[in-house]
């Protein structure tokens, strides 16, 4: 008999309900679900990291721990093999010594998948999973449109030490017939236990429940009722009453999900998520591409006021997929290829620049891709120099670094996933546990922009109606609006605030002797590396070649612009926050040598 395993915690904890219901509410929530009758309650993974770094109040391993004590269900992370829950793939040692980490804070499941399906990239995580004692579920992707990559990975899990094997379809690729077939084949290739995690704008995930259940599946994934519509998963009342309809009895009871809608439904209320938009879903289910990644792509061009260029975008979208080796569009390959596909439509031409996640991808960093990769992006590559090298960060040496900054085997490993974003957050734990006053730039003057963030993710996160900040002469209030959704709402608050406080931009100078740097890309323009800290260049200093003197950021992926010469900065034409276009002047150098540009 199937049973169903619950992801409705892990969904409104990452992207786009993050913030929706405080955590005071998703414990109250965990403890309704505890008394359900699921197979597991998978509460943490990759998005929810990400978001809580971003985020900067609360550590997710804080969050993991709180639940783990108001529970007995056993609790599931999902991991992206090397990635774990980043996008860049880590080193042996740091993959070992998280997984340690969290099966000490409580988390008993481990969902683990290669974004790639390679299944090399999974060796040191399963090791690491059965040497602490705990379940280790083999993912494999579907939507590369390559069966033998998915055949070749069902035969590796068994000796990487797999209790099942779980078809994952992040994009809705599956049709009801299709996962009942696959399910038999994966259940023969392997001889493991079969289970199923669905999600697309189709709506088709009951029918696939079932069709998977019939076939065999011995495990479903689900969400409540109001997280499954707006998240585009299972509805677990839903698959609970139409498979004991027929005759596959799941043990959860029906009436205690509808106790937990109700808990969500008093935070979410009638607000509208931004997946759930017609010209969003529409396009999702039917170029099978996952919600998020349409949903990201659309907002990117509504900022550069070009909405009429998602269905071209979405269009080149499924050519880079192909050219970069037919990886399945799940996180993070999904926010890379989107991100190079935007790059490519928005720019003077195909591939003038080439970000450097992808460049990583092609040139073998991020694993095996499923099928070859075009001869021409792999050229296109290597002359712009390739991948990034490999980075393995030794935690002794970054606990050093850190300066106390760190104070747990958790904080360190935070500090080595996400680097500068963690900063901000373990600064902000470190002054609240410490009584410590709001954090000072480097110039002595308080971080307003800092500040002003703060407030609205606190209003966010704590479900606080309004809170009014007054210091130094600035006051700021925030409040929520009932009539927008609180991640919208929350972003248009902190971009309204900053607004104010961004100095006018100079319009360029005359054609001269300076070096124009320009934006090689779409995407939105950081000085820093988080806000608060010193600009990589002010006005005045010097610059070596290849010294970074931005980050641009597009699709949530980081990218840095380097100078190609010696020289002064002499200006800088974009203010830290704004949206840029292709081509757009960034900054103007002088060269050292003294000669004209061009001499």
């Amino acid at each position: 008999m199937p049973r169903l395993v619950d992801t409705t915690i892990r969904v409104l904890s990452q992207e786009p309900l993050a913030g929706t219901v405080p955590t005071a509410g998703l414990l109250r929530l965990a403890e309704t679900l505890d008394r359900a009758g699921f197979a597991s309650l998978e509460v943490s993974g990759g998005g929810v990291f990400e978001h809580a770094v971003r985020a900067g109040v609360e550590s997710p391993w804080e969050r993991i721990r709180a639940l783990r004590a108001r529970t007995k269900t056993p609790l599931a992370l999902a991991v992206r093999g090397r990635f774990l829950v980043g996008s860049h793939p880590v080193g042996d040692d740091l993959v070992r010594r998280f997984v340690r980490s969290a099966g000490e804070s409580g988390i008993d499941v481990f969902r683990l998948h290669d974004p790639l399906n390679d299944m090399d990239n999974l060796k040191v995580a399963a090791e690491a999973i059965q040497e602490a004692g705990k379940e280790f579920d083999g993912g494999i992707l579907y939507g590369s449109g390559r069966h033998e990559s998915i055949v070749n990975a069902a035969k590796r899990l068994p000796e990487l030490g797999a209790t099942r094997v779980l078809l994952h379809d992040p994009s809705g690729l599956l049709q009801p017939h299709r996962a009942g077939e696959l399910v038999r084949e994966l259940g023969e290739l392997s001889g493991l236990p079969v289970g199923l995690f669905n999600q697309g704008a189709g709506r088709n995930g009951l029918a696939l429940a079932l069709e998977a259940a019939r076939a065999g599946a011995d495990l479903i994934a689900c969400a409540i009722y109001p997280v499954a519509l707006a998240g585009h998963r299972i509805s677990a009342e839903s698959a609970a009453q139409a498979l004991d309809g027929i005759g596959f009895g799941t043990g959860v009871d029906v009436d205690v999900l509808w106790e937990a809608s109700d808990l969500v439904d008093a935070d979410i209320h009638d607000v509208s998520v931004a997946p759930l938009v017609p010209r969003i879903s529409v396009r999702a289910a039917r170029r099978k591409v996952p919600v998020g990644v349409v949903a990201a792509i659309a907002e990117q061009l509504e900022n550069r006021g070009a909405s009429d260029r998602l269905d071209e975008v979405l269009d080149e979208l499924e050519r880079v997929r192909l050219e970069a080796g037919s990886p399945p569009l799940g996180a993070p390959m999904g926010q890379v290829i989107a991100s190079q596909a935007l790059v490519n439509v928005l720019g003077a031409s195909r591939y003038p620049t080439i970000v450097d996640e992808l460049r990583d991808l092609v040139s073998g960093r991020f694993g095996a891709t499923p099928g070859p990769i075009d001869a021409a992006l792999v050229r296109g590559v290597e002359l712009m120099g390739g991948g990034s090298a490999e980075e393995v960060v030794d935690l002794d040496s970054l606990r050093t670094e850190a300066q106390g900054l760190a104070t747990s085997e958790e904080e360190l490993l935070l500090l080595a996933l996400f680097g500068d974003e963690a900063e901000t957050l373990l600064r902000s734990i470190r002054g609240r546990s410490g009584g410590e006053e709001q954090q000072q730039s480097a110039a002595g003057a308080p971080d307003r922009e800092a500040q002003i963030r703060a407030v609205v993710q606190i209003v966010q996160q704590s479900g606080v109606g309004e809170i009014t900040i007054e210091q130094d002469g600035m006051k700021v209030t925030v409040r929520q609006a009932s009539n927008l959704a609180p991640v919208s709402s929350s972003a248009a608050a902190a971009s309204a605030a900053m607004s104010e406080l961004d100095l006018p931009v100079e319009p360029p100078s005359p054609p001269g002797s300076f070096i124009a740097v320009e934006s090689p890309m779409v995407g939105t323009f950081y000085r820093s590396r988080e806000p608060g800290t010193r600009p990589f260049v002010e006005v005045g200093d010097p610059v070596a070649p290849g010294q970074t003197l931005c980050i641009l950021e597009a699709m949530k992926l980081m990218n840095e612009v380097k100078s190609e010469v010696e020289g002064i900065i002499r200006k800088v034409h974009v203010s830290d926050g704004a949206a840029v276009e292709y081509g757009q002047l960034l900054f103007e150098l002088e060269p050292l040598n003294g000669l004209p540009v061009g001499a």
